[in-house]
């Protein structure tokens, strides 16, 4: 499966290759720091191959993975803003550093599940944030919200969480942002901060005891050799944030606008769905490595949604109501409207 999965990128690579052959009178290049199998790569060859064969190639689209043309966000948002290259891609932790109340979204458990989180992105928020950012960084454009690696978990080489009281006294490795610190520590944890290249050999040498990412990275990277104990807790939706250059976007022709809004929203159900095909694997082979998956039940999981409350006045007294006030009211939105829908089942 995994064989006919790429097969099946390579051919549709190629086929894009032979299209963007063609002198393209416009070229959209996308640069960001994930790797050449990952789902930023999956997105960006549906993007490519839309944009190209709907405007009959005059517009091409170039693809750099794995860091080729910038190594961090900073780095990468900057390139966008300087028209260096139009696209790029950032988590909620790289947006943060540019926009801090965005952080909102890294409030733990704030989106219910996917339906939820997909609801929340397609709606009003999305506009309203583009706005914001767009009022501040003349440059630069939000076009739309994937995902990039499912969804943050506990994982940890010793002990199995299964409640909050688990993590008490656990080294647990964070990104620097001190919205996931706090958020370890309110836990009982002790959060450690690690560059992502230094991880492998924390968990190997016990630096530190767990970490909270996607299952397709744990895997990826080769965590699982060291990690034993996957918490399905799910307390991040790791969302993808694809940003182009506003000034090449206001060069373009209606026409020509509609086909890259529509490339986009191509690669945007292109990036949720790649990590969730992707799990499948991820969480067989880390089995197969001899890890244990616990689900927490619904009772256990209010547990850690009632030690993490405290996040919301933690962020309010960093950034204000604003965005937090905002977040909330869309989130009950969508879960009415799915709740409503499942009573009908």
């Amino acid at each position: 499966m995994n064989y006919l999965k790429t097969f099946g990128f390579a051919v549709l690579f190629a086929i894009s290759f032979s299209i963007s052959s063609i002198a393209a009178e416009k070229t959209i290049r996308i640069s960001f720091m994930g790797a050449q199998t990952d789902e930023d790569m999956h997105g960006s060859l549906v993007f490519k191959d839309y944009v190209e064969a709907t405007s009959n190639g005059k517009i091409g689209v170039q693809i750099f993975h794995s860091a080729q043309l910038c190594s961090k966000f900073v780095e990468c948002i900057q390139g966008v803003q300087a028209n260096t290259f139009q696209v790029t891609i950032s988590t909620i932790g790289g947006f943060g550093l540019i926009f801090p109340a965005a952080q909102v979204l890294d409030l733990p458990y704030i989106l219910r599940d996917d339906r939820v989180a997909e609801c929340f992105f397609d709606g009003p928020f999305l506009a309203d944030l583009r706005n914001a950012v767009t009022e501040k960084f003349p440059k630069l454009r939000l076009m739309m919200v994937g995902n990039t690696g499912g969804w943050r978990n506990f994982m940890t080489t010793k002990t199995q969480i299964r409640e909050p009281s688990d993590i008490k006294g656990q080294k647990i490795r964070t990104i620097p942002a001190d919205i996931q610190k706090e958020m370890v520590k309110m836990l009982g944890g002790n959060p450690t901060p690690i560059s992502w290249p230094e991880v492998y050999t924390s968990l190997a040498t016990g630096v530190v005891e767990g970490t909270k990412n996607g299952i397709t990275d744990i895997v990826s990277m080769k965590f699982h050799e060291h990690l034993r104990y996957a918490t399905l807790d799910g307390h991040a939706y790791m969302a993808a944030f694809w940003w182009l250059n506003n000034d090449f976007w206001n060069s373009l022709s209606h026409a020509e606008k509609i086909i890259v809004n529509d490339g986009f929203y191509h690669m945007m159900w292109e990036t949720r769905q790649s990590p969730k095909a992707g799990a499948i694997a991820a969480y067989k082979e880390f089995k197969k490595a001899g890890g244990t998956i616990y689900k927490p039940t619904p009772e256990q999981k209010q547990m850690f949604i009632d030690a993490t409350k405290g996040m919301y006045k933690w962020y309010e007294g960093q950034y204000g109501r604003e965005w937090l006030d905002k977040v909330l009211a869309e989130t009950k939105v969508c879960e009415a409207r799915i709740d409503a829908a499942n009573l009908k089942l």
